[in-house]
């Protein structure tokens, strides 16, 4: 005889809300979490539960087109604002056409971005030299972390903060190890550990990769469970993206745009296949050839690129390099990373301000501190 037991439990369901100009939520489509009754039945000592589909509404596209004139500092009087507002790629004007915003296939609904910025504290749970997630406690991690969410909120108050935990699950190595890959894969716990810190914030997790001499091929299946997860995105770091046998560290690594598109088809298909919001696809890069071919790059509806320049070292020089790998190669949005110890080293006189980041061209929309 067939034993049926029915109980209702909690799960996770999108609200998509974000902030209208006067500062009233709206539905447009960023998501939260919010509880959800499904029905949940053991059959036979089976568990099998009803999910019920998240409802969300179409792509605010005019609210979308306004946040990313608003990060390229494009001021409503140019002829160009009314030109990228209308969908047109010519205006009547001796004023050259800006580079930025880029003009990219719109995201289906629940995006990220350009709705929130995202703030993410960056490193591995095993390594104090990596970044803040290895350095500091649980608990600490996540009040430093809060700490700059609110210095944020601050600064741009137009724009939601959603925190998050940029995790090094796929770290290079310096041996090659048994299969010769000079890298080595996290176990699932530090994924699981990494997925409860975000949690307590109702933030996000990114998964950041560092293939060594393996290939992105061989390492986006193995993490496919947790990228099925609607909180969870992605990382490609080139500097650890090895050829020709190189170990990592002796010289800058480099991925070229074919790469990256893997990369974003591959979550495309995943976002497809379990009905997910868009994802995110974060890029590291402090140089010309470390992303080789990055005009070719393609976001898709599905997958939201995001170029990060993750060199280090004092104001002047951070801006500079900012100008040259982000501003002059635009993709689809901007991101910085802010180094606690390597970007406080004299002769600098400290980490860029938050006034002086959201001045660059364009503003970063992807805040990470190492």
């Amino acid at each position: 005889m067939t034993n049926t037991k029915k109980a209702s439990v909690r799960s996770t369901k999108y609200l998509y809300v974000a902030l209208s100009c006067g500062g009233l939520a709206v539905l447009l489509g960023v998501f939260f979490y919010v509880p959800e009754l499904n029905a949940v039945s053991y059959v036979d000592g089976v568990l099998t539960k009803t999910v019920h589909p998240p409802k969300v509404l179409p792509l605010d596209t005019a609210d979308y087109n306004a946040r990313l004139l608003a990060l390229a500092h494009v001021a409503m009087s140019s002829p160009w604002y009314a030109a990228f507002m209308q969908g047109t790629t010519s205006a009547s004007t001796t004023t050259p056409k800006p580079q930025w915003p880029v003009r990219r296939v719109y995201p289906n609904t629940g995006a990220l971005l350009p709705f929130n910025r995202i703030v993410a504290y960056y490193g591995n749970f095993y390594s104090t030299g990596m970044g803040v997630l290895g350095e500091y406690p649980e608990d600490q991690v996540l009040a430093k972390l809060m700490t700059e969410v609110a210095k944020w909120k601050a600064a741009d108050p137009s724009t939601p903060i959603v925190p998050a935990i940029e995790y090094i699950d796929v770290t290079a190595q310096g041996s090659p190890g048994k299969d010769g890959k000079y890298r080595l894969r996290m176990p699932d716990s530090q994924i699981d550990k990494a997925l409860e810190m975000a949690k307590k914030v109702n933030g996000i997790v990114i998964l950041d990769v560092q293939v060594g001499l393996s290939t992105l091929q061989d390492e986006l299946p193995p993490l496919a469970t947790y990228l099925a997860m609607p909180q969870v995105h992605l990382a490609i770091d080139p500097e650890f993206a090895m050829h020709n046998g190189a170990r990592p560290g002796s010289v800058i690594g480099t991925v070229d745009a074919a790469d990256v598109n893997y990369a974003a088809t591959y979550l495309a298909k995943i976002v497809q296949d379990n009905n997910l919001p868009p994802k995110i696809l974060l890029v590291h890069r402090f140089t010309e050839d470390m992303v080789t071919n990055a005009h070719n790059i393609k976001p898709l509806p599905e997958v939201q690129v995001v170029m990060d320049m993750d060199g280090w070292g004092f104001p002047e020089k951070k801006i500079n390099t900012y100008l040259r790998v982000i501003t002059q190669e635009p993709v689809q949005f901007a991101g910085i990373k802010l180094f606690y110890k390597n970007d406080t080293r004299a002769p600098s006189t400290g980490l860029l301000s938050t006034s002086t980041v959201l001045n660059l061209m364009p503003a970063p929309i992807f805040v990470q501190y190492q």
